[in-house]
């Protein structure tokens, strides 16, 4: 009896050898779950955003209030290892909170709203120091119109924007009262009652290592979170006093004010020291009568951020918690279009909160928890 090739193929692929090299080669094959699981995700993850962006009012104070909170806790724990009760010691911290934030808004309003109230005069003077530009944009106009992408009509100066922008821009940038009222509340109640939180939510879990994971993936986030608001504000502190230095050293009129306002810009990462720079720009060619004067704080600024943003900020924090710059910046314009300024804010600590979550959770080694 002759026994063909394809039937000892046959008959050696039922111990599973052969068949199961076959099915090596052959491609990966995406099922219809897997495809309605993705589906149901990306779903979900629209609906989360639209309704976080419809009521921002609510969610943003809460959110920061959360995250501020779990920042502020390793402060509260410090008072209450001093006898200090965990709500007196909230109150405390809050208090010092809040007076730090009037103490920097006193010090940015005075000169901000003097200089709203002068935004005529002062767009007067710009537009007459930036006469130099002119020729240039008249160059610009007649090169657009010779191919064709613009009028005929070349304009021969600068000119400026109008001004309607700045009434909604400041109401839209300002939050409420209530929103004010609603966050202090929930920071003062969050930061009393984070250890029975913490303890609720460790206990929700019947399984001894799901309880174990969520304690790590806890203290994990008020330590880093802590670390983070107390490494940032110094450093952006130190910040705000070098370009107080170099403004009052270049001349340019209130340095103490244009500190603050670089130490607190620079909470927000890469947009607020590109807007710092501009204000230090716009008031540099106000303030002076020479356009070389008035760039020499801008430029000093520069320096200064650059030497935080390349060498101080990466050797502190990026030992601790390496974050990509790719998803800090995709996070921070997320952020910034759902919740303006706050969440421009907050992109970075929820940054940190989400890869701490996805390295408990989804661990790439997997690795073993410990025993009781």
């Amino acid at each position: 009896m002759h026994v063909l090739p394809t039937e000892r193929l046959l008959a050696s692929g039922k111990d599973g050898s052969a068949l199961n090299e076959s099915r090596h080669d052959l491609p990966p094959v995406i099922k219809r779950a897997e495809v309605v699981a993705v589906a149901l995700v990306i779903v979900t993850a629209i609906c989360v955003t639209g309704v976080l962006y419809v009521a921002r009012g609510f969610f943003l104070p809460i959110v920061m209030a959360f995250v501020v909170g779990t920042m502020l806790s390793p402060a509260a724990n410090f008072l209450e290892r001093h006898r200090v009760p965990r709500g007196v010691g909230a109150v405390v911290i809050v208090i010092a909170v809040a007076a730090g934030l009037a103490f920097i808004i006193g010090l940015i309003s005075a000169p901000v709203l003097d200089w709203t109230n002068r935004l005529p005069e002062l767009a007067a003077t710009l537009k007459a120091k930036l006469h130099v530009f002119d020729r240039p944009l008249a160059l610009w106009h007649e090169m657009q119109a010779a191919i064709g992408g613009g009028s005929s009509q070349v304009a021969t100066s600068l000119e400026l924007p109008k001004f309607d922008w700045v009434q909604p821009t400041i109401e839209f940038l300002s939050p409420t009262f209530t929103e004010f009222l609603l966050f202090f509340a929930t920071l003062v109640l969050f930061i009393a009652s984070w250890r029975d939180l913490r303890r609720t939510l460790i206990m929700t879990f019947a399984d001894h290592e799901a309880r174990l994971r969520t304690l790590r993936i806890l203290n994990e986030l008020e330590l880093h979170l802590g670390n983070y608001l107390l490494t940032v504000t110094l450093i952006n502190t130190g910040v705000g006093i070098a370009a107080g230095l170099a403004c009052a050293i270049a001349g340019m009129p209130n340095p103490a004010g244009l500190g603050a306002l670089a130490a607190t810009l620079n909470f927000i990462p890469i947009i607020g020291p590109i807007a710092m720079f501009a204000v230090l720009v716009v008031v540099g060619v106000i303030a002076f009568p020479t356009l070389s004067g008035g760039m020499v704080a801008p430029l000093i600024f520069a320096v200064i951020t650059f030497m935080e943003g390349h060498f101080v900020t990466p050797t502190i924090i990026g030992r601790r918690l390496a974050l990509n710059a790719l998803a800090v910046f995709i996070a921070l314009a997320f952020w910034t279009w759902l919740w303006g300024p706050m969440g421009a804010f907050l992109a970075s600590p929820l940054l940190i909160v989400g890869l701490i979550v996805k390295e408990h959770l989804l661990p790439d080694d997997s690795p073993q928890l410990p025993a009781d």
